[in-house]
């Protein structure tokens, strides 16, 4: 079969398309013909090699995590799925598989595609709608009526992050570029403020901070903390508490709990998926750039052709 492969570390340009074999498939597992898969950031860490402590993988390897697709076949063990069936999920880091045109995976991860859910929405839903449930109501801990600041908002979890956010009840404040202050603001978001050219620092008062970008970003996010008030962080692995106030790293794992809720979300018309490009997998290189450039609203995606 076709993928994208990575034989050593490094960036977009060590991924290759070439032909690969899919591995056996045991009795509890399912094999999927992908038809999208979405790119995270988390895709372009791992081909860095930055990630290895944590997500060992072996070369070579199939990158992406995140992909939709029709059931090809089942184990004998498997009962509540059958070929044809339309699915989606998230595979684990260090497994990769799903830029490709099959992947295998235990059947109880997969979760069935509802009929108005195009592949393309589904795929981009289980690491970014779960990062942003984990951050905003695990590690931040939001309620209702609170004030939160979600940096990056224009991005993959950013978006999702607003929106769950808002239906929650909470005031929400995002920073984006000036290209992306109305899209952030139809997706819930109370204030916007342009990154650019205004400073989000003169804020103060907030419950929770969800910060996606790590660095300079995170330091100045310290001050406009209320007491007692929460840094949910994405890449500061380290952080830790400062001035009566909280740092927790949001280390996320498993999509599986979480996507029947955004399934509901969806079907009840309260999740909007934003989209900012669809490459073929032969582009998979370009698709990787695009997503490094850190200037992708929404998400970045790859469509197949099988």
């Amino acid at each position: 079969m076709k993928a994208a492969l990575v034989h050593t570390f490094g960036g977009p340009d060590v991924v290759a398309i070439g032909e690969t074999s899919l591995r056996d498939m045991r009795p509890d597992e399912a094999t999927v013909r992908i038809q999208a898969a979405a790119l995270n950031p988390l895709d372009l860490k791992i081909v860095a090699g930055y990630m290895q402590q944590i997500f060992p993988i072996d070369f070579p390897y199939v990158p992406g995590n995140d992909f939709s697709g029709v059931i090809e076949s089942v184990g004998a063990q498997v009962t509540h799925l059958q070929p044809g069936d339309r699915v989606f999920s998230r595979s684990m880091p260090s497994a990769g598989g799903a830029f490709a045109q099959r992947l295998v995976i235990a059947a109880s991860d997969l979760c069935a595609i509802p009929p108005e859910m195009s592949f393309e929405q589904a795929a981009s839903l289980p690491t970014a709608f779960g990062t942003a449930h984990q951050a905003l109501f695990d590690s931040g801990r939001l309620e209702r009526g609170q004030r939160v600041l979600i940096h990056a908002a224009a991005g993959g979890v950013g978006c999702m992050a607003v929106q769950l956010a808002h239906l929650a009840g909470a005031y929400v404040i995002g920073t984006a570029s000036a290209g992306n202050v109305e899209l952030v603001k139809s997706l819930g978001a109370d204030e916007v403020i342009d990154r650019r050219t205004q400073d989000f620092t003169q804020l103060r008062d907030i419950d929770l901070v969800l910060d996606p970008i790590g660095g300079e970003t995170l330091e100045q996010s310290w001050p406009v903390l209320r007491d007692g008030g929460r840094i949910a962080t994405l890449v500061e692995f380290g952080i830790e508490p400062r001035n009566g106030r909280i740092g927790e790293a949001v280390f996320f794992q498993s999509a599986t709990p979480s996507l029947p809720e955004a399934i509901r979300r969806f079907q009840a018309g309260q999740l909007q998926v934003v989209t900012d490009s669809i490459f073929p997998l032969e582009d998979a290189r370009p698709a990787l750039e695009k997503l490094a450039t850190g200037h992708a609203h929404g998400k970045v995606l790859i469509r197949m052709s099988n």
